[in-house]
Order: structure tokens, then sequence, then C-alpha cells
């Protein structure tokens, strides 16, 4: 995290992460609530059990959602790194760049 954020840049930052990992766990619940009426249905009314592949695609959505938000969400240590370090590449590459000022 960088030294020079106000307390209301840290104050957004918290909300817009507290936003997302709400809205991660909302599509959880709604995820699990649905693929269980899908399994009751499948096993009530169908001969196979076809309830698995909505709930493995789902799942892969459900998975890569909180990757997002918890890996690699805005302020996380992992982008924050990644940001730093393209920064300081393109600071490198600006300066051979540009000609001596005399």
């Amino acid at each position: 995290m960088r030294p020079d954020r106000t307390p209301d840049d840290l104050e957004r930052l918290a909300q817009r992460r507290a936003g997302a990992k709400m809205g991660w766990f909302i599509h959880l619940g709604v995820y699990l609530v649905v693929n269980a009426a899908l399994f009751i249905l499948s096993t009530q009314f169908g001969m196979h059990r076809w309830s698995i592949f909505p709930a493995a695609g789902w799942g892969l959505g459900v998975l890569l959602h909180g990757v997002s938000v918890f890996v690699l969400g805005s302020g996380s240590g992992l982008r924050e790194r990644l940001v730093e370090r393209e920064r300081e590449r393109l600071r490198r590459e600006f300066k051979q760049d540009t000609p001596p000022q005399p």
C-alpha cells in the first residue's frame, strides 16, 4: 500500500473492497441455492444426474470471481506489486529515452 494515501482514499478503497467481497458472497449464496434446487430436480425427475454440468460451469465462474476479488482485486498485494514493478520499468524506460537536460 502506498504511504501517500489520504484517509478519504483509504475509505474509498475499503468501501470498494468490501463491496467486491460482499458481491462474491452473494454470488456464492445464489450459486448454492440454485444448484441445490437443480440437484433436487435432477434426482426427482431425471434418470441422470444432469445437475453436475451447470454446477461445474457456474462453479468455475464463482471460483474465478473469488480469485479476482481476493487475489487480484484492487488494492491486493499482488496487484500493488505488479503495478509498482510496471511503474518502475516505465520510469527507467522514460529516463533512457529522454536526452540529458543541460
